[in-house]
């Protein structure tokens, strides 16, 4: 016999998308956010205070885990990994910054769809890695780029790496978000397999594919007549003017 479903403690999804949308503090956001669900699904006062005492304590190692590989990334970085990986895109004269981050896209979405998640990231590929080489694309094919080119190429990098491991991971039938909806969904009277689930965010991540593949592609445009008033396929010099 079907109950009706509390849908208060969705509120918190509205607080998320306002506090971002409004640029407030992240933390403060999430916090705001958790209190306001717990006080909409009844918890009392005692039982919000001992949760949160709890994440506290199974997290409390977590700083340590992101320092170090923060620390590790710093010590390449200072040992040249950004210039190194310029030079390396620098060298394969058909690459364009739309065309590889592309290629970055499709391989996050991948992987992200067989659960290797932590592969990419923004720290540990984007900054190190992904933009640096997209930046190294451009100057290939442009010349010097003045900074507000530079900071839509870095940009584009971390919207890439968003977009693959947000769609991709949805296929991942172990994601943590499948198992809450279908646990939603159960509790709502309403029998779904987690495989079902998954199979069905693969037209989606499709989509996300499709559509950000041609974001990337109007970038390689915009790029062209932004620096040489040159469409992106014609012979550029590394001066940036049309050979």
């Amino acid at each position: 016999m079907s109950t009706d479903v509390n849908l208060w403690p969705l509120l918190g999804v509205a607080i998320i998308i306002a506090g971002f949308v409004l640029r407030f503090n992240p933390m403060l956001v999430v916090i705001v956010t958790a209190i306001v669900t717990a006080f909409a699904a009844h918890f009392p006062v005692d039982k919000i205070l001992a949760t949160i005492g709890t994440g506290f304590i199974k997290t409390r190692n977590l700083p340590l885990i992101i320092l170090l590989p923060l620390a590790v990334i710093g010590l390449l970085e200072r040992h040249g990994l950004r210039q190194h990986a310029q030079r390396w895109i620098s060298g394969i004269k058909s690459a364009t910054s739309g065309r590889l981050l592309i290629v970055y896209l499709g391989a996050r979405q991948l992987t992200a769809a067989v659960g290797l998640t932590s592969l990419g990231g923004h720290p540990q590929m984007v900054r190190p890695l992904l933009a640096p080489m997209a930046e190294g694309a451009a100057e290939t094919r442009f010349g010097a780029l003045p900074q507000k080119v530079r900071y839509k190429l870095r940009a584009y990098a971390a919207a890439t790496d968003n977009v693959g491991l947000f769609f991709g991971e949805d296929i991942f039938v172990a994601f943590g978000a499948i198992v809450l909806m279908t646990t939603f969904l159960r509790e709502a009277g309403i029998e779904v397999e987690p495989i079902h689930v998954a199979l069905w965010g693969i037209p989606t991540a499709v989509c996300a594919f499709v559509i950000h593949a041609w974001r990337l592609r109007r970038l390689d445009t915009w790029l062209a007549r932004e620096l040489t008033g040159a469409e992106p396929d014609a012979p550029i010099s590394v001066m940036g003017k049309a050979a």
